[in-house]
């Protein structure tokens, strides 16, 4: 079965991970930084070399995105970000192929341990299971 594995942030953890802390998302320094890099890369070692990775991506801060959406004559609505509607976005994921759902809770429980700031924002990691696509 494949999942979709999603971790969450929003501008403002996006902002400290440059050194621009907030009350909510304290600056991270450049060791930091290399902790959650090395871990992360850990992770995706470990997840190649079982097999069970499919493919990985962290993405860019919300700023760089957009929402599109239609106005009441069909016309495209466009908004840049970073969206104040939202709380939290999708920071990056990883699609697994796994032999269950309690295998790939144990890798969401790994993500999640990911070494931080004290103070930053805990998410929860998402787990999604994938359904059948176009390839299947």
């Amino acid at each position: 079965m494949k999942y979709l594995v999603m971790v969450q942030g929003s501008q403002a953890d996006y902002d400290a991970q440059s050194g621009k802390g907030s009350a909510g998302s304290p600056a991270w320094d450049e060791k930091a930084m290399q902790e959650m890099f090395a871990y992360m890369g850990s992770i995706n070692d470990d997840l190649a070399e079982s097999g069970e990775l499919v493919t990985a991506y962290g993405l860019t801060e919300p700023a760089q995105g957009r929402a599109v959406s239609v106005d009441a004559e069909g016309r495209p609505v466009i908004s840049d970000g970073p969206y104040s509607e939202t709380k939290e976005l999708l920071a990056g994921f990883w699609i697994l192929e796994c032999e269950s759902l309690e295998r790939v809770t144990e890798i969401a429980a790994r993500v999640a341990r990911c070494p931080q700031p004290a103070g930053a924002p805990d998410y929860p990691v998402l787990i999604r299971p994938v359904g059948g696509g176009i390839d299947d």
